[in-house]
C-alpha cells in the first residue's frame, strides 16, 4: 500500500512509513503498509472492520509497538522512539482508550482533560500559580471548543449536558476537543464515520478538513474515504499461522491441527482381574513326616484335608483371607 501526499502545512507532523506491519498472537493485525504525507495531511485509514485499521492507528501514533519495517512521525523514527511521538500526538475518539463517560457532563470532561495536561505536560513551577494556570486553560479550552466546532449553548443543558445526551456527531466534536486542548501536532480519530447520516458524515469530514487547514495533521479510520484525502486502504487480516507447540526438551513441532490424541484403548479403562488362588507353601509337611512341635505325625487322611482348605476366593477380600489362612497352615 503506497499513499503520497503534497507537504504544504508547515507547523504539523509529516507522516512517512516503509513496509510497516503489526504482529499479534493470532497473526498479522497489518503489514507491509506504505505512506508519506506531508503536514496537514488528512490521512484516512479506510478498510472493513477487523482489518486492522485501529490497530495502524495506535502503531502511528506510538501506542502500539510495530513488527516489522518503520515509520517516521514528526521527525521521530518509530519504533525507536515511541515516547517522543506520543508526545507530538493526542487521541480523540478511540474506542477502548479514550472513550467518554456517559455519567460526566461536558463540563467535567473539559476541566478534567485540562488538569491532566497541566499535571503531565505543563511545568512544575506552573502549579504554585494556579490562579494564571485557570486562566490558560481556560484559554485553551475555548480554543479547542472552537475548532471542534462544538457550541456549549447549544446543547439541552449547556456545560451541563450529560454526554449520555449527545448525539453521535456531538460526541465526536467533544472528543476532538478533548484533544486539541494539548495542541498536537497530529489527532487521531477512530471510527469517524459510525453511525453518520451521509449529512452527519460531510460535517465530520468538514470538520477534520477545517483542523488541516489550522496546521493539524488528521489521522482518521473509516469505512469509505472522502475526496482529497491520502488513503490508507487495509483489507481483510491474513489467516493466522499454526502454533508450535514446545516439547519438554526444548525442540518445537508444529501443532497438530486435528485436536489432541485420543486414548489408545477407547473403550475405556481396564477392568480389574481377578484374584488367584494362592499356592501352596514350598515345605509343606508331608503326611508321614513328623511335626516339629509335637513329634508325632498326622493321619495322611487329616493332612490332605488341611492342604485343600480353604477354597480359592473370588474377589479381593476373599483373596487377602485366603493369604492369611494360608500363613496360619
Amino acid at each position: 500500500m503506497d499513499t503520497t501526499a503534497p507537504s504544504d502545512a508547515p507547523g504539523a507532523a509529516a507522516v512517512s512509513a516503509e513496509g510497516l506491519g503489526v504482529r499479534g498472537p493470532r497473526g498479522w493485525a497489518f503489514r507491509d503498509v506504505r505512506l508519506s504525507a506531508g503536514p496537514g495531511s488528512l490521512i484516512a485509514i479506510a478498510g472493513p472492520s477487523g482489518s486492522g485499521r485501529t490497530s495502524l492507528l495506535l502503531a502511528l501514533t506510538g501506542r502500539m509497538r510495530v513488527a516489522a519495517g518503520q515509520a517516521v512521525v514528526a521527525g521521530h523514527r518509530l519504533p525507536r522512539r515511541m515516547s517522543a511521538v506520543r508526545r507530538v500526538c493526542a487521541l480523540a475518539h478511540v474506542p477502548g482508550v479514550t472513550e467518554l463517560d456517559p455519567a460526566l457532563t461536558v463540563a467535567e470532561h473539559l476541566r478534567e482533560r485540562a488538569l491532566l495536561e497541566r499535571r503531565f505536560t505543563g511545568s512544575p513551577l506552573a502549579l504554585l500559580r494556579p490562579r494564571g494556570e485557570r486562566a490558560a486553560a481556560r484559554a485553551r479550552i475555548d480554543a479547542a471548543l472552537a475548532s471542534a466546532g462544538l457550541d456549549l449553548d447549544t446543547l439541552p443543558k449547556g456545560p451541563r449536558t450529560a454526554v449520555r445526551d449527545l448525539d453521535r456527531l456531538e460526541s465526536l466534536r467533544l472528543s476532538v476537543a478533548l484533544g486539541l486542548i494539548r495542541r498536537p501536532a497530529l489527532l487521531a480519530v477512530d471510527d469517524t464515520d459510525l453511525k453518520l447520516s451521509d449529512s452527519e458524515r460531510e460535517r465530520a469530514w468538514e470538520l477534520l478538513r477545517g483542523l488541516t487547514a489550522e496546521g493539524v495533521t488528521v489521522l482518521a479510520v473509516c469505512s469509505e474515504a472522502p475526496e482529497g484525502a491520502v488513503v490508507v486502504p487495509t483489507g481483510p487480516p491474513d489467516a493466522t499461522e499454526p502454533a508450535e507447540a514446545t516439547e519438554p526438551d526444548g525442540s518445537t513441532e508444529p501443532a497438530d491441527p486435528t485436536g489432541p490424541a485420543e486414548p489408545a484403548d477407547p473403550t475405556g479403562p481396564a477392568e480389574p482381574t481377578e484374584p488367584t488362588a494362592p499356592t501352596e507353601p514350598a515345605n509343606r509337611t508331608r503326611p508321614a513326616e513328623q511335626t516339629e512341635q509335637t513329634g508325632q505325625t498326622r493321619p495322611a487322611g487329616k493332612t490332605e484335608q488341611a492342604v485343600r482348605e480353604p477354597a480359592a476366593p473370588r474377589n479381593e477380600e476373599g483373596a487377602g483371607d485366603a493369604i492369611s489362612e494360608a500363613g496360619r497352615a
